[in-house]
């Protein structure tokens, strides 16, 4: 606990020296493929410690120092550390894996900032009104009704849709390895987490009809010049990334900025949910690899458990005699 204060202590000091500015361009110019493209190609992993939306004790702060930098990392990593069950069996068994199975990474991003939105500068999820109040009967409404059956469990529990297949990717506590391939008019990137493949379109055909709607939504592809411009509309709704509705429209950018570095920008639109669109920035860093599979439903023993523990404590309040 002592060593815990300590980097409290460093960081609280850290914040107090300022910020850096962000990584100019590098003039980066990639290789081609066979057709001329500039090649995407390869294993790449996006795990950070840095959060999508900037933490309350950041506000206001755009970017670390690197000895805030330092603080943050040294800090997160003891906090996020799973080995520390705690005191009794319930806190135990509620940490769910060890640390053993985690690999969210150990470093902020490389800019250095203090959000992967970077775009509205508060570095914010911008939801109006009428979402927030949306999103707050959802969560009324899940307390409710946390478990009358496998359709109330979350999507990742289900083993249907992670947000590190997206779109958009995000990091996740693990597998934050895609492989992206290349062909004459196709692009195509395989995710780790749920084995998922996105299959993008670069060969200038039309979206599909506005009744075809698609867990991660329909993608078209295009090229401007070294970056892979993707757009991706017709969702179905049911994936609700940030809340949001079948009417998102995400725009994605990959660029390679260095041999070992692809630059993965987003931006998302949905009048419905958000105030304005907002854009978030993420590195992906080149990997050796190879990507295992991740077999998600095979021995997925928690969603059987989830719902026989719900009915065993609806029996017990029945038996008390209370509703």
């Amino acid at each position: 606990m002592n060593s815990q204060w300590l980097i409290v202590a460093c960081l609280a000091a850290a914040l107090a020296q300022g910020q850096t500015k962000p990584a100019k361009a590098t003039g980066y110019t990639p290789p081609r493929t066979a057709d001329g493209q500039p090649d995407l190609q390869g294993i790449w992993n996006n795990a950070t410690i840095t959060a999508l939306e900037r933490p309350p004790s950041l506000a206001g702060k755009a970017f670390f120092t690197p000895a805030e930098a330092a603080a943050f990392e040294k800090l997160t990593a003891l906090q996020n550390n799973r080995d520390e069950r705690g005191p009794d069996g319930a806190t135990d068994v509620a940490g769910a894996y060890n640390q053993a199975w985690f690999d969210r990474g150990t470093k902020v991003v490389g800019t250095l900032r203090t959000s992967l939105i970077v775009d509205p500068p508060e570095g914010k999820i911008p939801y109006n009104e009428a979402a927030q109040k949306r999103l707050a009967a959802a969560v009324d409404y899940t307390r409710a009704h946390p478990a009358d059956g496998p359709e109330n469990l979350t999507l990742q529990d289900r083993c249907l849709v992670w947000a590190t297949a997206g779109p958009p990717m995000l990091p996740g506590p693990y597998n934050d390895n895609y492989q992206i391939f290349q062909g004459p008019g196709y692009v195509a990137i395989v995710v780790e987490m749920i084995h998922d493949v996105r299959v993008i379109p670069t060969d200038g055909r039309p979206h599909l009809p506005d009744s075809v709607r698609l867990w991660r939504g329909d993608s078209r592809g295009h090229w401007e010049g070294n970056t892979l411009v993707v757009e991706t509309t017709n969702f179905n709704g049911k994936s609700h990334f940030r809340g949001a509705t079948e009417k998102m429209h995400l725009i994605e950018r990959f660029t390679r900025t260095a041999a070992d570095t692809l630059t993965y920008e987003f931006t998302v639109d949905d009048p419905a949910t958000f105030a304005k669109p907002w854009t978030a920035s993420i590195p992906m860093v080149k990997s050796d690899g190879p990507i295992y599979e991740y077999a998600c439903h095979e021995g997925n023993y928690a969603v059987p458990g989830i719902l026989a523990g719900a009915r065993l404590q609806e029996k017990k309040l029945a038996e008390s005699g209370r509703k």
